[in-house]
């Protein structure tokens, strides 16, 4: 499965170091000043703050985003949506990429 998520060129930085700083060991969850908006497709997501908009192309990947605050670890909210550990890549990719657009932060952030 590829293109789990659609976001603008000049919303997030260099693709080759697109989530460098997301950890799935790590427990996340959106940053506050994200809005979510279902979908038939999957979801808009809208940064207030940086207003930058996301598309998540289908609702396994939302939710995961939904149910991330619920698990101490990226990992166990996969399993949780029925993702299996052979199938995560996709998923961790467009995780990593809405971490490095700040649209998801470290559960311990403000």
């Amino acid at each position: 499965m590829r293109g789990l998520l659609t976001v603008p060129a000049h919303a997030v930085g260099d693709p080759a170091v697109a989530g460098s700083n997301f950890d799935p060991a790590g427990s996340w969850r959106l940053h506050p000043q994200v809005a979510v908006r279902p979908e038939p497709f999957g979801a808009l997501l809208y940064h207030f703050g940086t207003r930058k908009l996301s598309f998540l192309k289908n609702r396994t990947i939302l939710a995961v985003i939904e149910s991330l605050p619920d698990h101490p670890d990226v990992h166990r909210a996969l399993r949780a949506a029925g993702v299996e550990a052979d199938d995560e890549a996709p998923y961790l990719h467009a995780l990593g990429v809405l971490a490095s657009s700040n649209m998801l932060i470290c559960k311990e952030s403000q």
